[in-house]
């Protein structure tokens, strides 16, 4: 009687584990990467749906501390420092927390991690805190978090459900670190003086610095039709457009031999603007 009892026992044990079913859960975790500038930022949530609920504030009160998505807190995770808010907060993982209002969300960065909803939240912990305007939305069924708006140094972190949408940016720092980088990264290979030359191009640094590395870099690697198409636009930045035209056929040369239609198409509209330059100029010089 006893051994049966034991059985008995032993077989209610283990019915649990045998009755657990893998299915789809209501809230599927979701992960959301994006590199911003050379920082690399992810999102970690819960995608509740609104399965023809009434989200704002109702399943959502108006007014109360949001876990914002289902299940655990949102993780957000940054490789680097980011400005939020206007606040510059270190690399490494927080938590986003939300209190909506129909006018407006107060949108909390919390150093807490892995929390269990709001339980364990510590304001102390914040941060950053700031506020946010939301904006009338098509219509989104299940929670979504997005990066919008995507520059070389921002980038808005969008949250969309139901028909609201609310963002806010993150900032990063790239321009120290890609100067270190050039001065770092010079060498015989050429192709780093090209892309110092590019990059002293697009953000408008010193132009016959920008001109030597190109040139540099053209030198080392040879004739490629991008790199002489960086160069005439430096060219023409100097106002040498003579030069720029004549670098400009060279680079058109080249991509088609390549068959790169998307260059040889910039050229030619390039070649169409500096010619005017060069006759309109000429025609103030003979007056």
């Amino acid at each position: 009687m006893k051994t049966l009892s034991i059985l008995g026992f032993l077989f209610l044990a283990i019915i649990p584990m045998q009755a657990q079913i893998s299915m789809p859960q209501p809230s599927p975790l979701g992960t959301l990467t994006q590199k911003v500038g050379l920082t690399d930022v992810s999102i970690a949530y819960s995608r509740p749906s609104a399965k023809g609920r009434k989200v704002f504030g109702d399943l959502v009160p108006y007014g109360e501390m949001w876990r914002t998505g289902a299940n655990r807190s949102v993780k957000f995770s940054i490789s680097d420092s980011v400005t939020v808010g206007g606040k510059k907060i270190g690399k490494g993982d927080y938590s986003i927390f939300t209190i909506p209002t129909a006018t407006d969300w107060t949108i909390i960065i919390n150093k807490g991690v892995d929390l269990s909803g709001t339980s364990g939240y510590k304001e102390e912990d914040d941060a950053v805190r700031f506020t946010v305007t939301p904006v009338k939305n098509s219509f989104t069924e299940t929670f979504t978090f997005n990066f919008g708006n995507l520059t070389n140094t921002s980038a808005d972190v969008e949250i969309l459900w139901e028909e609201v949408k609310v963002a806010f940016k993150i900032e990063v720092t790239v321009d120290d670190k890609v100067m270190k980088n050039i001065e770092a990264a010079l060498n015989p290979s050429g192709y780093s003086y090209y892309q110092a030359g590019r990059y002293y191009y697009e953000t408008e640094r010193d132009s016959k610095t920008a001109l030597e590395y190109v040139n540099k870099g053209i030198e080392i690697n040879g004739e490629k039709y991008w790199m002489l198409r960086t160069k005439s636009l430096i060219q023409a930045r100097l106002n040498d457009y003579k030069g720029a035209i004549a670098t400009a056929e060279k680079s058109k040369e080249l991509a088609l031999k390549d068959e790169d239609d998307s260059y040889v198409k910039m050229n030619e509209v390039s070649i169409l603007e500096w010619q005017a330059k060069l006759n309109q100029g000429t025609k103030v010089k003979n007056k």
